[in-house]
């Protein structure tokens, strides 16, 4: 293969089939919370089994990441993908037909397995697809627009789906999305491997596993059931499982993390702005979207139609993003990011119980925007950083730093809105309650629902009111947070990246310098 071509049409077809099945997997991880009430009518789980249910599949997800990128880069990125693919196909079809609450998680667990080699073969395949700068910053661009604009998409399909059929659907529509991309995968996808790793260190697979996922699971513990004695525990597990991991990784033969990698700045901090622009993202949806419909009172799927107004400012990004990052120096290019990420989460600081939706829009649009500017160069920094043959570990590096800032900014985020409610109804004393209902009342603003729904009307107005200004306040808190901290990210990345330079628009020297190990054959 000749690495100074330019990508043409079969490479821009091969990045829509590679969009596709990155889309499936963002759209299977919130596609489920539009079933939840289904599903549960007709499996009956219990409420550790329902935990289970939601949180198996990300958790499979993000403690895979790392090992499966290192295995498609010894064995071959679209034969993973296409494994991967069939897997997940077949998990889909058994999550639709489950009927009882264990065979539900095994089979999500199974989805989340499958899953896995999915985001790092696809961006490690789009390095090797694309060796021209302007073109891979381009390709990238519409890639991480298309998933970034899936959080909006997902509710939207999950509702469709839901108004017309059962609960099992929403895994049984990507079926066909799977067939397609086994089908074409062969014929538009190069294969690519790297033959001389050694073997696979399964010692480091375990603890990388274990380390994350212990880790996620005590910070999740944290967000929703706080302080606890298991999620501290967890965390600390997860921290000494995480340093044995890095210890191991610098001794053996052939690591599953290359910590070279880390002693370039341009790499490492692309590594810590994915968590904390993703940590930001999900957190502060949160808040806008219990925002949405437990103090503007909508409906679930009015909610996520909103959503969709989003979407053009997205739209609009990712063309912008692929012109000025290849013009504009890269700390100066991510500060940028997050500086519109900041001011659309300063929008969200002025938010009121009687704000129009088109204001809280605009600013979640903004941060989807800025989010889209930061994880597209994100993405190629951390891709060209490593050998052509070995960009899928590397790009499994910054996707289990998604996976980490998700689980972080659920916990930060939720836990400040939470505090901020509970300082609020701390002096809210409606008549008429029992103590347990006055603690659930207190407790969440979905407490303050149900409670309401058991007063008589002047009483539950004021309590509703006062719940609704009290969810209010914690939101701006959290938005203002945010503000700050990606403010002072921002200005740091631009001092630290100041003396990076802007990519060249010919072949990047790591492709011209490591002759990447290729067969392009249509099998």
């Amino acid at each position: 293969m000749n690495i100074n071509a330019k990508a043409g049409t079969k490479e821009w077809v091969g990045l829509a089939v590679l969009t596709l099945g990155s889309l499936l997997i963002m759209l299977d991880i919130g596609v489920l919370n539009f079933a939840v009430p289904a599903m549960s009518a007709d499996l009956r789980p219990s409420a550790p089994e329902l935990l289970w249910i939601m949180d198996v599949y990300p958790f499979a997800l993000a403690g895979l990441l790392i090992p499966m990128g290192w295995v498609g880069d010894k064995i071959g990125r679209r034969k993973l993908l296409i494994t991967g693919a069939l897997l997940f196909g077949a998990a889909s079809a058994c999550a639709a037909m489950a009927t009882t609450p264990e065979a539900l998680i095994a089979s999500r667990a199974l989805l989340g397995v499958a899953a896995a080699p999915v985001t790092p073969t696809v961006l490690g395949m789009i390095r090797v697809m694309f060796n021209d700068a302007d073109q891979r910053k381009t390709a990238i661009a519409a890639w991480t627009g298309v998933l970034t604009s899936s959080t909006a998409f997902g509710p939207v399909i999950g509702g469709l789906l839901l108004n017309h059929f059962w609960w099992g659907s929403v895994f049984l529509i990507n079926i066909p999305v799977i067939v397609l991309l086994v089908v074409l995968a062969p014929f538009l996808l190069p294969e690519h491997r790297d033959p001389s790793r050694g073997k696979l260190d399964v010692t480091g697979a375990v603890l990388s596993f274990a380390a994350i996922l212990t880790v996620v699971y005590g910070v999740k513990e944290f967000a929703v059931n706080g302080y606890s004695l298991i999620a501290v525990i967890s965390i600390a597990v997860g921290v000494v499982l995480g340093f044995h991991f890095v210890q191991r990784q610098s001794t053996v033969a052939s690591p599953l993390l290359d910590l070279e990698l880390f002693r370039h700045r341009a790499f490492s901090g692309s590594v810590t702005i994915t968590l904390i622009v993703h940590g930001t993202l999900i957190g502060i949806n949160l808040l806008v979207n219990q925002y949405m419909m437990s103090v503007l009172g909508m409906r679930p799927f009015t909610a996520a139609l909103w959503s969709l107004a989003a979407f053009p400012v997205v739209a609009m990004a990712a063309p912008i993003t692929a012109k000025y990052s290849r013009r504009v120096r890269p700390g100066n290019f991510l500060a940028c990011g997050m500086v519109v990420m900041a001011v659309g989460c300063g929008l969200l600081c002025f938010v009121r119980t009687n704000s129009h939706l088109l204001f809280v829009m605009a600013g979640v649009a903004l941060i989807a925007a800025g989010l889209l500017m930061v994880k597209a160069l994100v993405a190629d920094i951390v891709l060209t950083a490593a050998p052509p043959e070995r960009a899928g570990s590397s790009a499994a590096v910054s996707e289990t730093a998604n996976e980490l800032g998700n689980a972080l900014g659920f916990a930060t985020f939720g836990t400040i809105g939470l505090a901020v409610f509970h300082h609020h109804m701390a002096d809210v004393h409606p008549t008429g309650l029992s103590s347990s209902d006055l603690d659930g009342a207190r407790g969440s603003i979905g407490g303050t629902t149900a409670a309401a729904g058991r007063l008589p009307g002047g009483t539950a107005d004021k309590l509703l009111h006062a719940g609704r200004e009290a969810f209010t306040h914690g939101l701006d808190l959290a938005a203002l947070t945010a503000v700050c901290v990606l403010g002072v990210a921002a200005v740091i990345v631009a001092i630290l990246l100041r003396k990076e330079p802007v990519a060249a628009s010919a072949p990047d020297e790591a492709a011209e310098s490591v002759p990447p190990r290729v067969t392009d054959s249509a099998r």
